[in-house]
């Protein structure tokens, strides 16, 4: 070993760099990264050489390389045969301090926003931050006055140590703490720590007072609401003024890169503000919601701080359209409804999709880190079909929940935003009573999303003024932080206070503003910037709904297909490359397909319904099909997506056929994350955005659809009667009693029955392939849009006598009611049964093995809205029957029973009675022994068919 490479080992084995000084080693690779001639030059050798030899190398490995090679010094004859000249010129005199230092600095971008001012109240606990003292990096005060060159941070020039420190101090605990450095992107991290590091200059006394104007429409709405409505419900902003101005700003830089639209989503706290001073909605308007009038437009409505809005805002360049989604009292919800509806217009644009619409989601501090739906929410982020190009989360941080603000009550995380690490989201906490740091931080969030597309979380770290609603009286629970509060003066007095001080204003222009503002608001104008009467603007992802307003259910469609040209579909749908290897099974049901195309044998369900989207595909529908594994199907009936058997085709890992059928039309055929709760929730959200696709959500089982409930109940069947949202969202439930348990029996028939109102959405249950085929079709072809509940079968969807023709798919439709189909007279007729789902077949086996001629068997295909004139009709034939019978599986508190029996006796005349047949009451869905099953299952057969009687 040559005399330079043993001083270079005898000075690893002594330095700090043997292991135990990473940040060190951090500063020099990312200075490397950033300009390799900004480092010594062996170092830029060293690291020139380990890049020639790896191609491409992360920050890890380099790290792990430097620890490995402190432990094998030998490893250095090997690097220098490749080039590296490394000697012990370069590690500077003071090498060891310098280190330190480094560490120091390292330390400081890590967790100095443990430090940070952050809290307007001043009485959050300090944290204990050894890591940031001197003597824990072996440095003391008498090196103060040292000079140390630390790369970027001192901008490669050396600085004394006291100077070092308070330039850390100064950006990494003051107003602002920033927490980027758990990014494992060394390009994030870098473009942080440049942006984060240089020179600020000081805001413009033109912007300043912009700044104090946006803030004086934030107070002004408040006190002027607070006095004209004492007492009444408003979840003021209070205390979270600076919210408005950094939405402001967002909104602005917006304009600067020509995003056309922000998808908004929103709990109450400071709802009312936002649609006033953001949105532009027309505070008369407000007024009125205050002193009760109701609105003519929904059918229920809703409390005005659920409402939506939307409109087109004027910024310095460009035009923005803003959309405020309708939110519910079950706050974090609206999270993947906005993402949803995001993604749906995204997907209008063929380039640079993420950079045209952003969607911006603004969360209370406790239901950011406390409801699941944003664990799940973020989940989908960078996902291939639901990632939107990352979301701008603002955490509106009053530091307490409903009436808890102690930490060791309300969160398990040091932050409430340390949930957003999940996906390495960085962090930017600021103090909202610094509003000159807010709308910095807001910039820096936006720029960060448009250049990285991922999601940026800003914690706005303030206080709520009032209680939790105006009623409230928060000083019974929290009697420390609220004597605090009432001495507070506000955001915008201390604004105004300091812009008076530097001369920007004087307190008579700043109590101008606040006359002019509140004169605008007792005049009922409009106070936000934007274009008014332009909400008509047209936009590549605005959707046209007029042709689907009030339109009726029975509408005639005609859904028959051109014989000749659904073979034709068929065989393309079968046209597959050659070198897709499919798995043997798989292999048989695509070759029974052909068959099936051909009219050899009859169609399956899974066939029928991927003729049903090829059909579509080829009219110009779009489709988007998501599920936990709806690819194949959860019960391997669908192959939608057919995966190559043959893994080393890296060229071809899976086919798709649909998308082959219209380059024209989009076509995603989706496993998604497993995820019910966030998942529904998008796939509604893009529903309400795209009139034109059909979207489809499918359950595992129609049980899990449960863990979605608010999904189901405060969107997908009421957001239409509060808020007059349209959505033609499929949900496909596979349901069916069959020995498997409680939890695999039942997709909860009853709670959607319960929910129907005012043909506010579509349940049915299809038990043929054809059925399934035209309700599909009918679905978009009709100019009707509502939510479509599907009961799907499971053992049906192989069961032999579940089949239709290539006939009954061309020139079929759906039918609401299926009348008898044997050969039956009804003059011989002694009962008639009324049936939904799989229990037909049970009934209808049983029925030809005991040769029973004198039941006849009608099956409810569609169970709301009801059918009645459809089956009215059927009936007719069975005028003189009085025994009619409904015959279900579920238990009889569940199923349809106790929901459609009023309206299958508005059908009956006076001398039919109607009864139940069926299992008794019970609290589970189904019992969990195959055994007893059977026995249930055999004996309600029997009693219909009149066999136990006997």
């Amino acid at each position: 070993m040559s005399e330079t490479h043993e001083s270079m080992v005898s000075w690893w084995q002594s330095s700090q760099l043997s292991g135990s000084s990473s940040a060190y080693l951090d500063a020099i690779y990312e200075d490397y990264l950033k300009d390799p001639n900004a480092v010594d030059g062996s170092w830029r050798q060293y690291f020139d050489a380990i890049r020639d030899n790896k191609h491409e190398v992360s920050h890890a490995e380099v790290r792990e390389d430097f620890i490995a090679l402190s432990k094998n010094p030998f490893r250095f004859a090997l690097y220098g045969s490749q080039g590296a000249v490394i000697d012990s010129g370069s590690y500077p005199d003071g090498g060891d301090k310098v280190s330190a230092v480094m560490d120091l600095v390292y330390m400081y971008r890590s967790i100095g926003h443990k430090i940070a001012n952050l809290d307007p109240l001043g009485i959050k606990q300090a944290q204990e931050t050894p890591e940031l003292e001197l003597d824990f990096h072996g440095l003391n005060t008498s090196n103060l006055n040292e000079s140390f060159n630390v790369g970027i941070f001192s901008d490669y020039k050396a600085m004394p140590l006291k100077d070092i420190l308070l330039q850390l101090r100064h950006i990494y605990a003051g107003s602002i703490g920033y927490e980027f450095m758990h990014l494992s992107n060394m390009a994030e991290k870098l473009w942080f720590r440049q942006r984060i590091e240089q020179t600020i200059p000081s805001l413009s006394n033109e912007r300043k007072a912009w700044l104090l104007d946006r803030l004086t429409a934030a107070e002004g709405l408040e006190k002027y609401l607070g006095m004209k409505y004492v007492g009444q419900k408003r979840f003021s902003l209070e205390g979270s003024e600076s919210m408005i101005p950094a939405l402001n700003e967002i909104i602005n830089k917006a304009g600067e890169v020509a995003v056309e639209e922000i998808g908004l989503g929103m709990a109450h706290r400071g709802r009312l503000n936002v649609l006033v001073n953001i949105m532009g909605k027309s505070p008369e308007d407000l007024f009125k919601e205050f002193e009760g009038v109701q609105s003519k437009r929904f059918l229920s409505g809703d409390v005005k701080y659920h409402l939506g809005f939307a409109s087109w805002h004027k910024t310095p360049k460009e035009e923005v359209r803003l959309a405020l989604a309708f939110n519910p009292s079950h706050l974090e919800t609206v999270d993947p409804v906005v993402e949803g509806a995001v993604r749906a217009k995204q997907d209008c644009f063929t380039e640079n999709p993420h950079s045209k619409v952003v969607p911006v989601l603004i969360h209370g501090d406790s239901a950011f880190c406390g409801q699941g739906v944003v664990m799940e929410t973020f989940a989908l982020s960078q996902t291939r079909y639901y990632g939107t190009g990352g979301t701008i989360h603002i955490v509106i941080n009053n530091q307490i929940g409903y009436t808890t603000d102690k930490k060791e009550d309300n969160r398990s995380s040091l932050y409430c935003t340390d949930i957003a690490k999940v996906v390495e989201a960085p962090v930017l906490h600021v103090n909202g009573d610094d509003p000159e740091a807010v709308i910095r931080v807001a910039g820096l969030a936006m720029d960060y999303r448009m250049m990285f597309n991922k999601d940026v979380v800003i914690d706005l770290v303030c206080y709520r003024r009032q209680g939790h609603n105006e009623a409230d009286e928060p000083s019974g629970t929290q009697p420390l932080m609220y004597s605090v509060i009432k001495q507070l003066p506000t955001t915008r007095a201390i604004y105004a206070e300091k812009l008076e001080k530097e001369g920007v204003v004087t307190k008579a222009q700043a109590d101008e503003m606040a006359k002019a503002y509140r004169d605008r608001l007792q005049a009922g104008k409009v106070v936000a910037d934007i274009i008014v009467g332009k909400h008509e603007r047209k936009s590549r992802c605005i959707a046209d709904w007029r042709p689907y307003v009030n339109q009726k259910w029975d509408q005639s469609v005609d859904t028959r297909f051109a014989k000749d040209k659904l073979i034709e579909l068929a065989q393309k749908l079968n046209d597959l490359p050659q070198a897709l290897a499919l798995q043997p099974q798989v292999r048989k049901a695509m070759d029974d397909r052909i068959k099936m195309a051909s009219g050899k044998i009859p169609v399956n369900w899974g066939f029928a319904e991927n003729l049903a989207y090829a059909m579509l595909l080829s009219e110009g529908f779009n489709i988007r099909l998501s599920g936990e594994d709806s690819g194949r199907g959860t019960f391997s009936h669908r192959h939608a997506v057919l995966h190559n058997y043959d893994h080393s085709n890296a060229n071809l890992l899976d086919y798709t056929p649909l998308r082959h059928i219209n380059q024209n039309a989009q076509c995603h055929i989706i496993d998604s994350i497993l995820s019910e709760y966030a998942v529904l929730g998008f796939e509604y959200g893009y529903s309400c955005s795209s009139p034109k696709t059909l979207v489809l959500w499918e359950a595992q089982f129609g049980d899990f659809v449960n863990t979605a409930q608010v999904v189901i109940d405060q969107f997908i069947a009421a957001g239409e009667e509060k808020w007059g949202i349209l959505s033609g969202l499929v949900m496909l439930l596979p349901h069916g009693q069959e020995g498997q348990g409680a939890e695999h029996s039942s997709a909860r028939l009853e709670r959607f029955l319960q929910l129907c109102a005012h043909d506010n959405m579509q349940v049915c249950m299809p038990t043929t392939p054809a059925q399934i085929f035209h309700m599909l079709r009918r679905q978009m072809l009709r100019t009707y849009r509502k939510p479509l509940i599907v009961m799907s079968p499971k053992s049906l969807l192989r069961h032999p006598l579940v089949h239709s023709s290539i006939d009954e798919l061309a020139d079929g439709q759906f039918q609401n009611v299926i009348a008898e189909v044997e050969n039956i007279k009804p003059s011989e007729v002694s009962r008639v049964i009324l049936c939904s789902g799989k229990v037909y077949y049970d009934l209808l086996t049983e029925r030809t093995d005991k040769a029973v001629k004198d039941v006849a068997i009608i099956r409810l295909e569609q169970l709301y809205p009801f059918p009645q004139v459809d089956l009215g009709k059927v009936l007719a034939k069975y005028e003189h029957i009085t025994d009619i019978v409904w015959v279900q599986e579920e238990p009889e508190n569940q199923g349809a029973w106790w929901m459609i029996q009023h309206q299958l006796r508005k059908v009956l005349h006076k001398d039919q009675s109607l009864s139940y047949v069926g299992r008794k009451a019970a609290a589970a869905p189904a019992v969990g022994y195959p055994s007893l099953f059977h026995a249930q299952q055999t004996e309600l057969v029997n009693e219909a068919l009149k066999l136990n009687l006997n």
